[in-house]
């Protein structure tokens, strides 16, 4: 007798019941991913999304623009689109359908501040209309360009970044380019900034604050006026950078900013994607 000996293997796990064991885990970690995913929706968004730097600079594709033309609800499309993206590390690619976003948004509405998040989406992008600046029937020389310069250096005032897009014009004349409202919307500032020189700011009909700088002079529309998307709101011009009155400190151009208004807060949008939103939906008319 070998008394004092454990007896090993007394219960042996076979070979086959630990190959059962691991497919068995296999299904259920394949079954939890779905449910990670929704969890992954439902923490990733907060009350500050908005303010985040990455979601600001609003960074779209051309063919998600393409696709949003045709968009019965481009707020909320852009929305789903950075809320992937910048949230979930999955950026949706073409070809875009609208049922993939009312799928994607289903999961997303379980999160308590998709409302406030969706809403703010919204409020910068479905009450564009217009591109802002007229161009001219009767001279096709007279064209703007602009880039994505968000958050290019500025030295006036402080080293800052640039938050907005500048629609530089071909001829370096002030006065000239008419200046359009890019919605309706009221008129909730007018008149001189040092650094935006003569300005106009309108809030858009969802909330949306849509502000136009460095203009030479005003059309007829006062702070309180209700404007409609395509009005005549001034001239582009070179005012700004010193008292009132300053120009010839930089080009002629328009300084287009973009805004969610947040209580108190105003938080600058990259206005690039939204102008190549608009860029077909450009209004006439006679100068040179």
């Amino acid at each position: 007798m070998n008394i004092g000996k454990r007896r090993k293997g007394r219960f042996p796990i076979r070979k086959e019941k630990r190959i059962i064991l691991f497919v068995l885990l296999l299904i259920l970690d394949a079954a939890a991913i779905p449910k990670l995913k929704s969890d992954a929706a439902y923490f990733s968004m907060g009350k500050h999304t908005m303010e985040r730097k990455e979601f600001r600079a609003h960074e779209l594709t051309d063919d998600f623009v393409r696709y949003l033309r045709r968009s019965e609800e481009p707020g909320r499309d852009v929305g789903i689109f950075l809320a992937e993206d910048l949230l979930q590390g999955r950026q949706m690619r073409p070809p875009f359908k609208a049922k993939d976003f009312q799928k994607a948004e289903r999961e997303w509405k379980k999160n308590p501040c998709y409302s406030d998040y969706k809403a703010a989406c919204e409020s910068i992008w479905n009450d564009v209309k217009y591109f802002p600046v007229m161009i001219s029937e009767n001279d096709p020389d007279l064209a703007v360009n602009y880039g994505d310069s968000w958050m290019s250096e500025r030295t006036y005032g402080g080293t800052r970044g640039h938050e907005g897009t500048d629609l530089m014009a071909s001829k370096n004349e002030r006065g000239l380019y008419p200046i359009v409202s890019m919605t309706d919307g009221v008129v909730t500032s007018r008149g001189w900034l040092p650094k935006g020189g003569w300005r106009i700011g309108i809030t858009s009909p969802h909330g949306g604050y849509f502000y136009y700088a460095h203009l030479d002079s005003y059309a007829d529309a006062r702070e309180g006026d209700t404007v409609k998307a395509g009005d005549i709101i001034g001239y582009m011009g070179d005012s700004g950078y010193g008292e009132e009155g300053t120009t010839g400190k930089f080009p002629v151009h328009l300084h287009l900013g973009i805004y969610l208004l947040e209580g108190n807060r105003e938080i600058s949008i990259n206005p690039y994607w939204i102008l190549r939103y608009i860029e077909n939906s450009k209004l006439k008319c006679v100068y040179s």
